[in-house]
């Protein structure tokens, strides 16, 4: 098969291209960003890289025509980002992936939208199923433009399918493992990660109490794989995480432990401090994912101590570098 990865340079999509590409497909990643993640399989002829936008709608265009199956993962992800330019993000996630859905829907070709787990916002109801409510804080709080935008392509892709195109939506928990970020921004792991590298104390926001279900990306991949190739999975949203429960206290304990002897401790902020008065958190953030399990047919089989471990290991290597 053909594939076309939007935003497949980065965290997942780079997984994910590794996924396609041990199966013996040819993938096509459309990005900006940094080729830095995907250099191992630029020498791959079986492997395109197009630095180019999904504004760029001709390209998109031809990249569609040719494509048997469209992964469209291009957004703004990062809470330091959707803070910071709410208009950036609203603009990506959702006239972006217009420009990707209109032309899957003139060639009829299967799509797989990335989506999240903040689609959820903080309903109070865990675990969450995919048909659970969505509650959210006002939209003066810039904090929710992330999971609007989300929500606003799932709207898209759902009324695509009705329409008679294949569509799939997934959406990630606290996907993490090598490749997630830049230390000292985006996701817990990489904040966590650069402030012990730099012997710096781990800055737990509010009481730490709030949890997460921390999903390896090998899980991740693998149920994103079936995702699209998969019929069972079309018209479908379907939850991609473990289910198991961690604060975020928790994690920052285990993160120490593993690291080895250091100088850092545990220090507590408060929100603002970190993001202003434009975030309000999510106190708890569980999936059900049975869907995963039976309808894609995949279970976790990477535990957080492994995870965190095989992941800690490579920044470590990375950083030597």
């Amino acid at each position: 098969m053909r594939i076309l990865i939007t935003g497949g340079a980065g965290f997942l999509g780079s997984h994910l291209s590794d996924a396609f590409i041990a199966r013996g497909d040819e993938v096509f990643v459309l990005d900006t960003g940094s080729i830095g993640k995907v250099r191992h399989l630029l020498n791959n002829p079986r492997f395109h890289y197009v630095r180019d936008s999904v504004f760029n709608v001709e390209l998109v265009d031809g990249l569609i025509a040719k494509a048997d199956l469209v992964y469209h993962l291009a957004a703004v992800v990062g809470v330091e980002h959707y803070v910071a330019d709410p208009y950036q993000t609203l603009n990506v996630n959702v006239n972006g992936t217009q420009n990707v859905l209109k032309a899957a829907y003139k060639y009829n070709k299967r799509v797989v939208f990335s989506s999240t787990s903040e689609v959820y916002g903080r309903n109070p109801k865990v675990p969450w199923r995919e048909d659970d409510d969505r509650v959210l804080g006002a939209t003066s709080i810039d904090r929710w433009c992330y999971s609007t935008s989300k929500a606003v392509g799932e709207h898209f892709c759902f009324a695509y399918h009705k329409l008679g195109m294949p569509v799939t939506v997934v959406r990630y928990f606290n996907a993490y493992g090598p490749r997630l970020d830049k230390v000292d921004v985006g996701r817990l792991f990489t904040i966590f990660m650069g402030q012990l590298l730099r012997g710096a104390d781990l800055t737990v926001v509010g009481d730490g109490k709030q949890t997460r279900c921390f999903t390896y990306v090998s899980d991740a991949i693998e149920a994103t794989v079936q995702a699209g190739i998969n019929p069972a999975a079309d018209g479908e949203a379907i939850n991609i995480g473990v289910d198991v429960e961690t604060t975020v206290l928790e994690f920052a304990e285990l993160m120490l432990e593993l690291f080895g002897p250091t100088k850092s401790r545990i220090t507590f902020v408060t929100q603002e401090e970190v993001y202003g008065n434009s975030y309000e958190d999510i106190p708890r953030r569980v999936p059900d994912n049975t869907k995963m399990r039976k309808l894609l047919g995949v279970t976790p089989k990477v535990n957080l101590h492994d995870g965190v471990k095989i992941s800690m290991d490579w920044f470590r290597t990375e950083m030597a570098k």
